[in-house]
This record gives C-alpha cells, sequence and structure tokens, in this order.
C-alpha cells in the first residue's frame, strides 16, 4: 500500500531536536523524503505495522504529531504536483 507519512515534533531543542532527528532516519528507512517532514512510502501491511511501532517508540504523545494517510491505489495516482519535480517518483529505481 502507499501512505504519506508527515510529523509535528514540537520543539527542535533539546530532547525535541534528538526526536526530530530519530523520527526523521524511522521515516528515511520506510519511504522517501518528498518535504521536509513528509514522506511517501509504499510498504506491505507487516512493514507499515513495524512503522508505526517505531514511530510510536520515538515521539512524545504529548506533544508530537504523526499522521499517516494510507491510498487505496498508487500515491501517484491521487498526487498533484506543482513548481520544481522532485528527484524521483516513489517506487522508481535509483541510478547509480
Amino acid at each position: 500500500m502507499d501512505a504519506l507519512i508527515t510529523y509535528d515534533i514540537a520543539d527542535t531543542a533539546g530532547e525535541g531536536r534528538k526526536r526530530l532527528k530519530r523520527i526523521a532516519q524511522v521515516c528515511e528507512r520506510y519511504g522517501q523524503r518528498v518535504q521536509l517532514s513528509v514522506f511517501e512510502c509504499r510498504l506491505s501491511p507487516t512493514r507499515m505495522a513495524r512503522l508505526m511501532m517505531e514511530v510510536q517508540d520515538v515521539i512524545d504523545p504529548t506533544l508530537d504529531s504523526v499522521l499517516v494517510y494510507r491510498f487505496p491505489g498508487r500515491l501517484s495516482e491521487s498526487r498533484m504536483r506543482f513548481g520544481r519535480k522532485g528527484s524521483r517518483e516513489l517506487g522508481e529505481p535509483w541510478m547509480l
């Protein structure tokens, strides 16, 4: 399934800075960054469950917010882009 993950870490100093770095690292393992705090992901149900557990382990639920939008089809079919193009599309292979 395709998903869009977005997060807002309340404090970017001290402990908040550590959570911000950790949540970004978790999301980078599962998807592609498309904005500073927004990731597009293509996940199996198992990987989605694992991602949700890791996210919950990182955030402070009294201060931080994470939103997960799941799409019934491909995310690219639901997306409209304005402005500059991203580096690559979700699921597109990296060329080395």
